[in-house]
């Protein structure tokens, strides 16, 4: 009696008009056959598309409801991933599928093709030999024969999935060598350019300023050199309502990968780190940035700097290479605010003269303003027995450090020729003439190894003849090599210091113009200080003389620290 009950309950279960059985579990939840969907599923990958019409999402909805109609499958429905590759099996429709099949409502799962259902074999053979059979989806292939309920149609599956995912393999090694083609050759592999630049309309391979960004992008670089960190950036772009790059790309049609956030002005720090270290900003186009390890993986990795290639003045800078070097030197010395949130324009910039670390900025709620001081991290952290106490208060050294630069800047502008000449840069004329002396000296060195190749080949082939005796040979041959050597050392030696002067030449020029910049400077700000200094360095006090005494060296960009009696020569006008 009991048993007839509980059947009559099953029975009552599936009707979906009583909603007041009890919940049921196990057998119970199944649903009727008839109630479970036939499922028609359909891919397309870019790849996929460059075949012609045949695998297109529309051919493959036509067949597949057409085999439906014909073999009497009910209660159709399509899953469609469209722009998919095959070997990523991270697809929406795909995800929506299996989550159906695992809750059992799939009867039947009907494809055109294997290689739609994927092209990793390992993958696909799991489906198929396992998680279908598993949950009872019958399988069918159309255009293979493949039909999981005739057993003998699926026993070729396997070399199917080893020959789609071969496919695949092959097609990512063409695309691969294609792409280090274009890459090696200069074209720029990203298909959209960075925040700040767009395609030229009449050369797509060109990229041109956006001028609206490229305001954006100025600013985010002034504002680090002002000394404000990603955070703090990013903050300031938001309460200026300045719309974030995935938000301007929509604006202007262009594609992006990521969503919009509900705040179109919220700027995050790690978008304005990426900004900030772009070196595309510069005019440079740097491919092979990043790799994956296999054609299986979407995984970015980044390569090391010597493995990318880099291509200058390929497109407008957006950035002079002075301002991007500065910055990164910047970022390198990352600053943190405080407890109380007080910042300093100098740290990160002040260093130990004796350990050469950096020194701490610390202050306090409590404090004015004249007793916020920096002190040596290494003293502070390992003890004073390790390296001395360096100590300086914040105002003291803003002082020292502004009246250095007026002094410096006075000094340079006012006897610019007697400066070159006295950091080592002569006149262009003299430098032209050495340099030009120099690199004959290179071509001549270059010349005579070539000709010893040419000698030692002769010789070795008068050896192998019998010309030339075994002893003559050795003796000739370890003269050539001997000769190669020093001449090899000679060509590296010229190459650095025709390097060397170049740059030498260059610094001081971009530092004389910068000079020019900040003549009517009137007082310190991050901007002058994190563009004209490069480091600071506190030497211990001295109060032998009853006095404290403290000195300070700065070292400017591109020039180092410039010594004393040069300043006072130019002041004097003594240097000659």
């Amino acid at each position: 009696m009991l048993k007839n009950k509980r059947k009559a309950a099953i029975i009552a279960s599936s009707n979906p008009v009583l909603e007041d059985c009890p919940p049921m579990k196990g057998a119970e939840i199944m649903l009727r056959q008839s109630d479970k969907i036939t499922a028609l599923y359909c891919r397309l990958s870019r790849d996929d598309e460059l075949q012609g019409d045949s695998n297109s999402i529309v051919n493959q909805k036509a067949i597949l409801s057409k085999y439906a109609k014909e073999n009497h499958f009910s209660n159709t429905l399509f899953f469609v991933d469209d722009g998919y590759s095959g070997t990523n099996f991270n697809r929406p429709s795909w995800g929506e599928l299996l989550e159906r099949i695992e809750n059992g409502e799939v009867s039947t799962l009907i494809v055109k093709d294997m290689s739609r259902l994927g092209r990793d074999y390992l993958k696909v053979g799991f489906y198929t030999e396992v998680l279908f059979a598993e949950k009872g989806v019958r399988f069918i292939a159309i255009n293979n024969g493949i039909d999981s309920a005739n057993q003998q149609d699926s026993d070729f599956t396997p070399f199917l999935n080893i020959i789609n995912e071969w496919y695949a393999k092959d097609t990512s090694k063409k695309i691969r060598a294609v792409m280090k083609s274009k890459g090696e050759a200069g074209e720029h592999l990203c298909s959209n350019p960075p925040y700040g630049y767009m395609k030229d309309p009449d050369n797509k391979k060109h990229w041109i300023v956006d001028e609206e960004a490229a305001k954006v992008v100025r600013r985010i670089f002034r504002l680090c050199l002002e000394g404000y960190g990603p955070t703090q950036i990013a903050r300031i772009l938001k309460e200026e309502k300045i719309v974030t790059p995935t938000v301007y790309f929509m604006q202007n049609g262009r594609a992006t990968r990521n969503a919009p956030q509900n705040n179109p002005c919220r700027w995050s720090a790690e978008t304005v780190t990426f900004i900030l270290e772009r070196p595309e900003y510069q005019g440079h186009t740097v491919n092979f940035k990043t790799f994956v390890q296999s054609y299986k993986t979407k995984k970015k990795c980044y390569n090391p700097a010597e493995k990318q290639l880099v291509f200058e003045n390929t497109h407008e800078a957006i950035i002079d290479a002075d301002t991007w070097a500065r910055v990164q030197e910047l970022r390198k010395n990352k600053r943190r605010p405080t407890r109380t949130g007080k910042t300093n324009m100098f740290s990160g910039i002040v260093r130990c003269a004796d350990c050469g670390e950096k020194l701490y900025y610390c202050t306090s709620k409590n404090f004015e303003a004249r007793q916020d001081h920096f002190v040596c991290s290494t003293s502070r952290l390992k003890g004073k027995e390790v390296c001395p106490t360096h100590y300086i208060r914040a105002v003291v050294l803003e002082q020292g450090v502004f009246a250095h630069l007026r002094l410096t800047i006075a000094c340079v502008a006012n006897h610019e020729e007697q400066f070159r000449k006295a950091m080592g840069a002569k006149q262009k004329a003299d430098a032209k003439r050495e340099l030009a002396a120099k690199r004959r000296q290179l071509t001549q060195a270059e010349r005579r190894i070539a000709e010893l190749d040419r000698l030692f080949k002769r010789i070795y082939e008068d050896n192998a003849n019998g010309k030339l005796s075994d002893s003559r040979f050795q003796m000739l041959s370890d003269d050539y090599e001997q000769e190669q050597e020093e001449l090899r050392e000679k060509l590296l030696q010229l190459n650095e210091e025709i390097n060397r002067q170049e740059e030498q030449a260059e610094n001081i020029e971009r530092f004389i113009s910068k000079v020019h910049e900040y003549l009517d400077m009137d007082e310190l700000t991050p901007t002058v200080l994190n563009d004209m200094v490069k480091a600071v360095y506190v030497h211990m006090p001295d109060t032998s003389n009853g006095h404290r005494e403290q000195q300070i060296d700065i070292s400017y960009d591109l020039v180092g620290i410039l010594p004393a009696s040069l300043l006072n020569d130019l002041q004097n006008g003594e240097t000659v």
